[in-house]
């Protein structure tokens, strides 16, 4: 999939595409099927909300399930990033975010480049992410909310939340997002299940908890330029992945056609996969 002129005059002043439906029910149904097997299993990439005990994020599914091997190689994700930043790619995380109904929490405002720059050392924010929706997202389950052309400010100023959520953020105070929204507001992308964002990893986003009774759950492939990959090794490889081979796409057809790919950690997670290297 390649980007128009347009789009990419859109993503340099917003900081975010949205395609609504790009993937078909049926493609869809692949990854769908396969994300309760995944939530149950007894895995350390299974992090669970503080309370209620449900999974918040799934990491590196792409290393242990078919479907999403699949997904992780499919073209409508990886070229419009390789085409933004002009280089071969390599997975930097890969999650499965899983804001349930009623007992979703929330994420703090924050820039995702803050946490991988401050954790993982990784030198510019050459990387972006991007997102399928695995359910409908409207306004009343927690939808991704963006700040658009924050990306323009580069790495702005945070802390370390280790307290709010399960799950730790660099997180920017309130006082910066009041100014930032006055200057871009704020959207919120909102479609059926299928729908993809593309988004600049120094965008600014947030999402509130889900206290409707729908699941949000999304796929998020973090992508980042080959020559840029992570200095330190900080946190477990099941987060900040230490494998810096290019992505090899499949073709179109992938999550509807069974490609072979490789499944390293199909058995369990590799004890060096756990283990923090450097501090």
């Amino acid at each position: 999939m390649k980007l128009t002129e347009e789009q990419l005059q859109q993503f340099d002043r917003d900081g975010f595409l949205f395609f609504p439906g790009l993937f078909k029910p049926d493609e869809v149904k692949v990854l769908t099927d396969e994300v309760p097997r995944l939530y149950a299993q007894d895995r350390p990439e299974n992090i669970r909300e503080r309370a209620g005990g449900v999974v918040r994020t799934n990491f590196a599914a792409h290393l242990y399930s078919d479907p999403f091997a699949r997904l992780a190689r499919h073209p409508r994700m990886v070229d419009p990033v390789m085409q933004l930043l002009g280089e071969q790619l390599y997975m930097h995380q890969f999650k499965i975010n899983g804001k349930m109904a009623f007992d979703g929490d929330l994420w703090q405002w924050h820039q995702d480049y803050g946490t991988w720059f401050n954790d993982d050392q990784m030198p510019e924010p050459r990387a972006m992410n991007v997102a399928i929706f695995l359910d409908e997202v409207n306004e009343f389950n927690g939808p991704l909310m963006f700040i658009p052309g924050s990306h323009k400010l580069g790495v702005i100023e945070a802390k370390h939340d280790l307290v709010t959520t399960s799950y730790p953020l660099w997180t920017i105070t309130n006082d910066t997002i009041r100014q930032l929204v006055e200057r871009g507001g704020i959207v919120a992308p909102k479609g059926v299940a299928g729908s993809m964002i593309l988004f600049h990893s120094c965008l600014v986003h947030a999402s509130t908890a889900n206290l409707s009774p729908w699941n949000r759950v999304s796929v998020y492939l973090s992508l980042c330029a080959v020559s840029n990959h992570i200095r330190r090794f900080k946190r477990p490889e099941f987060i900040a992945h230490r494998d810096f081979t290019p992505i090899e796409c499949l073709p179109d057809d992938c999550l509807l056609k069974a490609y072979p790919v490789d499944l390293p950690w199909l058995h369990g997670t590799p004890p060096s996969a756990l283990i923090s290297e450097a501090a």
